[in-house]
């Protein structure tokens, strides 16, 4: 990569974008050019942000993602007009349902002709507007400020999400005369803690309860919130569960309070904690990542939700207290004024059944198929790989719930899942991100074979980008949580099947190293080998999912 000029003084609307992107601490920029915001991506030759070009604008949005729920700042993709822009919108959907920070910018045509039909003119404000938190548009070169501005704090403000910033090209072409505000480096409002009298109030039906459980919610996986939620779990002695995306939220050292992650089936340990519970403590849970209907089948049960934003009502999550604020703070003021409790030793007993199912099934995981590996297998290969400093991540498909389930993390948001839009093809852009913010650190992604080619183009990106990671395909030639939900619903299945492909090959077309497996051993040892290479390495798995039905199965326990 060509070493970057210092930075001019602003001469366009385009340069006064950079300028708010570089007050605001924007390291990176993901996108694709093209002719309606080529002046953008010219000013930012003149900047120390580095620009990373994606081969698809979807992908773009997704590592712009994967950079804001990593650093909790907003990521910044950067598209052009027409079909860029519009190919924004999955990525600003899953972003904006996940509550990850992301800033996207547009171009259009100039405003003259935004309402013609001419090439490329789309109404992308209106367009992109019911999946994010703000779209707007640069009307004029004085507004350039305040709009990205005011889009930097939508992003960044609870719940965080996407955001949208179209600038008609003549806009951002106009030459700036004044000088106008730079408004990028404004730091995000702090909240502070819950009025003390509504945090005496749950303290106060804590210790009246006689089984309470806590839930932990994507938020509960931002670090301060995990660091303050584990002293609260250390002091009060509660089973916690967690969904999905709370995955590393506990530590290795609570391990006998953890029942397990619950989401899409209620049907585990998780759930039947939460069924035998008689108060249950939400914290930072968005009912988008598990159904309040499915975990919550005692409407009068009482439901303290410990958030930045009050609860969006649902007939089965209308909490009686709520603790809105600072999550880490609240918490933190909850746990004295809570002080220890004996009640959680109630359901000590599910805790205890719930680590001796594990153990069983891992132990009783082998494949019957020659030349394939049961979920089981490859997941507790993947468990002697994963230490504290490799983040994982996670595409979307039945392997996604096997890895949820069962694979122990213990760092938040060490895992990274995608549960609120269920989006395939995260894993490798999400990876790259994880790889551009640490960049000594590895990486490992897991996909489908479905999902992985709806993102694989960007391989290369990772191939350019020297990305520190070893991506895991699953390989059975189906959308294989499709076929298993078919199945269920219909007794067959229609339309998940398609043909095979050779995954190593595939990877050493693009300059990574690629490799299939067909043992335990084989894993094992490119395992090690993607350890030891520097730059993307891609292993290609066959998997048996004929245990796969059993992800559906109901638990004797919630039979009763």
């Amino acid at each position: 990569m060509t070493q970057k000029k210092s930075h001019k003084a602003a001469q366009t609307a385009a340069d006064l974008i950079v300028r708010n992107l570089e007050a605001h601490g924007v390291d990176h920029i993901v996108g694709i050019p093209g002719a309606k915001i080529d002046r953008l991506f010219e000013a930012l030759e003149d900047s120390p942000i580095r620009t990373i070009v994606a081969r698809h604008e979807q992908n773009a949005v997704f590592m712009a993602g994967g950079i804001g729920r990593i650093t909790g700042r907003a990521g910044v993709a950067i598209a052009t007009s027409g079909p860029g822009v519009s190919n924004l919108a999955t990525g600003l959907a899953t972003a904006t349902s996940e509550g990850d920070p992301v800033l996207t910018i547009g171009g259009a045509v100039g405003r003259a002709d935004l309402l013609k039909l001419t090439h490329q003119s789309m109404d992308t404000v209106s367009m992109l507007r019911p999946v994010t938190k703000y779209s707007a548009e640069i009307g004029a070169p004085a507004a350039t400020s305040e709009v990205i501005g005011n889009a930097f704090r939508a992003a960044e403000s609870p719940r965080q999400g996407g955001v949208f910033v179209s600038v008609p090209m003549d806009v951002l072409n106009s030459e700036i005369t004044e000088d106008y505000p730079v408004m990028g480096n404004r730091n995000a409002v702090k909240a502070g803690p819950a009025p003390e009298d509504v945090i005496k109030e749950a303290a106060a039906a804590l210790k009246k309860a006689k089984k309470p459980v806590v839930l932990l919610g994507m938020k509960a996986s931002k670090p301060e919130n995990a660091e303050a939620i584990r002293a609260f779990v250390k002091q009060t002695n509660l089973p916690v569960v967690g969904t999905y995306q709370a995955a590393g939220a506990v530590s290795k050292d609570l391990v006998s309070r953890f029942g397990g992650r619950v989401g899409l089936f209620h049907n585990q340990y998780g759930d039947y904690l939460l069924d035998e519970a008689d108060l249950v403590v939400a914290i930072g849970y968005n009912p988008i990542e598990y159904d309040p209907c499915l975990w919550n089948r005692k409407s009068a049960r009482p439901i303290i939700n410990i958030d930045v934003v009050p609860a969006q009502l649902d007939n089965a999550f209308n909490p009686e207290i709520e603790l809105i604020g600072s999550i880490a703070l609240s918490v933190q003021h909850l746990t004295r004024e809570t002080g220890a409790l004996t009640s959680g030793a109630a359901l000590d007993k599910i805790l205890e059944v719930y680590r001796a199912s594990q153990k069983s099934a891992f132990a009783k995981a082998k494949s019957t198929q020659q030349g394939m590996l049961h979920p089981l297998e490859i997941i507790k290969v993947m468990e002697d790989f994963v230490a504290q400093d490799i983040t994982i991540c996670l595409d979307m498909g039945s392997f996604h719930i096997w890895h949820a389930r069962f694979l122990e993390v213990f760092r938040a948001r060490q895992m990274l899942i995608s549960n609120g839009q269920q989006t395939m093809g995260v894993a490798l852009p999400w990876a790259m991100s994880a790889s551009i913010v640490n960049p000594a650190q590895k990486v490992i992604s897991v996909s489908g074979d479905g999902s992985f080619m709806m993102s694989s183009m960007d391989l290369e990106t990772a191939v350019r980008l020297k990305s520190n990671l070893i991506h895991i395909i699953w390989v059975d030639q189906h959308f294989n949580m499709v076929r298993i939900q078919e199945e269920k619903k219909y007794g067959r299945d229609a339309a998940v099947a398609f043909g095979p492909i050779d995954f190593a090959a595939f990877a050493r077309s693009f300059g990574a190293k690629g490799i299939n497996v067909n043992s335990v051993d084989s894993l094992k040892a490119a395992l090690r080998e993607g350890m030891e290479t520097q730059g993307p390495v891609v292993i290609a798995v066959p998997v048996d999912y004929a245990d796969n039905p059993a992800l559906m199965n109901p638990l004797p326990e919630l039979s009763k």
